[in-house]
């Protein structure tokens, strides 16, 4: 096969559609770096050859929508997934309460294989809400999840004959490009199963495991298997679902990680240069079962260090323990009489109800500086040589995963036996000692511990897609693309008064280029009432920008530490958006595909692209064009890079899509309609 690059048009427009900078990544000394030890070899003996036609790194709700859309289409898929269970934020991380808007829930309006899911919820427990949450429709066991997904998946192979090959307890070590570096060529993946005479998996948390799963060599606690994936018949597309974007990283492709410098597309961020340290906070999830008498509780010997964080939130209506402890119920067999729970009626706990929990000012974990951020920035990991062969650790800190697991447990006492408020002040928290924390692996975490078997990851990499027309430095969706934000108000107003202009010109839509030329005034510009509508939309996505912000100061427990200011600037409703395939090609590599998390958005954009819905979408489109792109021997680039004329083969993919049941774009969506009002997210 014969890959070839058509010329790219790269077009420069007015400052209305300048490209956006990128992140710098800050200095840090290398003796502020724990170093992890270097591999023993970069030249394994390989155990095993696999085949596929797409590999997909990581198997969350990205991964196995991908998979799904693949195996309908007769497709040979590779799953590599470091946990053993499938469907991600569902299951492995815990967060099994659906984030859906509320327009878009009422016409069902999601891929069809996430309204497959849905039903699957249903039958197996005869109502979409088992749990009887009151922050979604549906929340539901994980447990459960992992076995329904992976039946879905089967059932699409049976049905679109294709043939999937599951790799779970598996990660990525190392990629090999072709030699002019434009085409992954092989992957090498790490499998792990127990050691002889040792432990079931899943009985010790992450942190002190996933050091060992990226060694190649056999530990007391691993025995390892080398696994090389190779393309079926010379040629396949290779796409990174996982939760931070390994792959990202490991292939070294530009992204951002942390704040964007402000500008007039970003003009909520906090910060004019950026900060790559300051990330979405992460979450290890648990679930906790109400009992009919108290139960023995154990204060951990770490619970002093992180019992100033613990806090109700800054309402003290809600300061109410039911209020937290149906916000996520996943299970409620017995439905009994409505209570007050706070501001809310809900149905009374009884025991056997069990609660998932993740709290913002409980088992959040929000690091925020070079010295304990989650996921490395690439100078961190040129440092630490995990850039060079063979040295690829995963790309996290393992000592603040062990502070974010630390921090969960701790806030499981203090829901039980905790007194303290870090919000309201003394006075207010209540013990609850009629609970127990659900451990085992047939536990709804399924693990030992209690915890999630992965942490909740709400912010990883994000790649910067290729420069195109419009976006010389490379193109991504930015805030202005989605918000609803009054750009009126006098925050916006006190910005500079140039940025303020290209803002309301960026804002004024059809306009624009009249707005331009004219010279018109801020204060007499009409903004756009909808989001940006792309030429090369694959999928569909809509929820609040929503964040969780990073703490100011390290470490994150810090009695009397507070959030990063402004970071919450940018928080608030969004409009039914789109996800364009542009943000979803890296650059520089041709047969790669990013889903999920890591598509190319500006940090206050990925505050809403992140929930449940997004990632099936993105992951369907994923799916689907990996699929087409080998169907017509192209490189999924050359379906965009002739834009903004007219793209032929894009169009036939965008036309399979949708009779497949997968959106690309809402009901009624076009550049004249204007009344998006009813698209509300709550």
């Amino acid at each position: 096969m014969t890959y070839f690059r058509r010329p790219l048009w790269i077009g420069w427009l007015s400052v209305l559609l300048a490209g956006l900078e990128m992140v710098g990544v800050m200095p840090i000394a290398l003796a502020q770096l724990p170093i992890d030890p270097a591999p023993a070899s970069i030249d394994p003996k390989i155990d095993r050859n696999v085949d596929c036609e797409i590999l997909i790194a990581g198997g969350g709700l990205a991964g196995t929508a991908a998979a799904y859309e693949a195996l309908l289409a007769g497709r040979t898929v590779c799953i590599t997934e470091i946990t053993d269970w499938i469907g991600g934020q569902i299951t492995s991380q815990g967060t099994s309460a659906l984030d859906e808007a509320k327009q878009q829930r009422s016409l069902q309006f999601y891929p069809r294989g996430y309204n497959e899911l849905r039903q699957r919820i249903e039958r197996k427990y005869g109502k979409l809400n088992p749990g009887g949450c009151w922050v979604s429709v549906s929340c539901f066991i994980p447990q459960d999840a992992n076995a329904l997904l992976m039946e879905e998946l089967q059932n699409a192979a049976r049905r679109g004959k294709g043939t999937l090959k599951w790799f779970p307890n598996t990660v990525i070590k190392d990629l090999k490009l072709s030699p002019n570096g434009k085409l992954i060529q092989t992957v090498t993946a790490i499998q792990h199963r127990p050691a002889p005479s040792t432990a079931p998996l899943n009985t010790e948390p992450l942190s002190q495991t996933i050091a060992d799963a990226y060694q190649y060599e056999n530990s007391d606690r691993f025995t390892k298997q080398v696994i090389r994936l190779v393309p079926r018949q010379s040629t396949w597309i290779v796409i990174d679902a996982t939760e931070t974007g390994e792959l990202i990283a490991l292939a070294d492709v530009p992204y951002r990680l942390g704040l964007d410098p402000r500008s007039y597309l970003n003009p909520s961020s906090p910060t004019e240069t950026g900060d790559p340290y300051c990330t979405q906070g992460f979450t290890y999830t648990f679930a906790m079962e109400q009992m009919a008498t108290p139960q023995p509780q154990q204060m951990p010997a770490f619970y002093p260090r992180y019992e100033p964080y613990y806090g109700y939130d800054g309402d003290r209506s809600k300061a109410n323990f039911n209020f937290v402890f149906t916000y996520r119920r996943i299970w409620h067999p017995i439905v009994g009489r409505l209570v007050k729970a706070g501001p809310l009626t809900v149905t009374e706990p009884n025991p056997g109800d069990i609660s998932m929990q993740n709290w913002v000012w409980g088992n959040d974990y929000r690091p925020g500086t070079a010295q304990d951020n989650l996921v490395y920035t690439r100078g961190q990991l040129q440092q630490q040589g995990q850039l060079a062969p063979g040295g690829w650790q995963g790309g996290l800190r393992t000592e603040t995963l062990r502070s974010g697991e630390e921090l969960a447990l701790g806030f499981y006492y203090w829901l039980v036996a905790g007194t303290t408020d870090s919000q309201l002040g003394a006075g207010v928290k209540q013990p609850a000692p009629n609970h127990r924390l659900l451990r085992g692996l047939s536990a709804p975490m399924g693990t030992g511990h209690g915890l999630s078997k992965y942490p909740y990851i709400r912010e990883g990499r994000r790649i910067v897609g290729r420069p195109t027309y419009g976006y010389a430095d490379g193109f991504s969706v930015s805030e202005l693309d989605i918000s609803r934000t009054d750009y009126r108000d006098p925050y916006y107003r006190a910005l500079p008064e140039k940025l303020y202009r290209n803002l309301w010109q960026a804002l004024a839509g059809l306009e624009s280029a009249q707005v331009i030329r004219q010279g018109v005034a801020p204060d007499r510009i009409s903004r756009r009432t909808r989001s940006t509508i792309y030429p090369d939309s694959v999928g569909i996505a809509q929820y609040a920008i929503d964040f969780h912000p990073c703490m100011t100061l390290s470490p994150p427990e810090l009695p009397g530490n507070t959030e990063r200011s402004g970071v919450r600037q940018g928080q608030g409703s969004a409009y039914p958006a789109q996800i364009p395939l542009r943000a979803m090609i890296p650059q520089r590599i041709d047969n790669f595909l990013v889903a999920g998390k890591s598509i190319a958005t500006s940090t206050i954009a990925a505050a809403a692209y992140r929930v449940h819905s997004f990632e099936w979408s993105a992951g369907a489109a994923a799916g689907t064009v990996a699929s087409f792109s080998l169907s017509r021997n192209i490189l999924p680039y050359q379906l965009v890079d002739d834009l903004p004329r007219r793209e032929p083969l894009l169009e036939e993919v965008q036309k399979q899509l949708q009779q497949n049941g997968n959106p690309t774009a809402f009901p009624n969506t076009s550049v004249f309609n204007l009344d998006w009002q009813k698209w509300q997210v709550w």
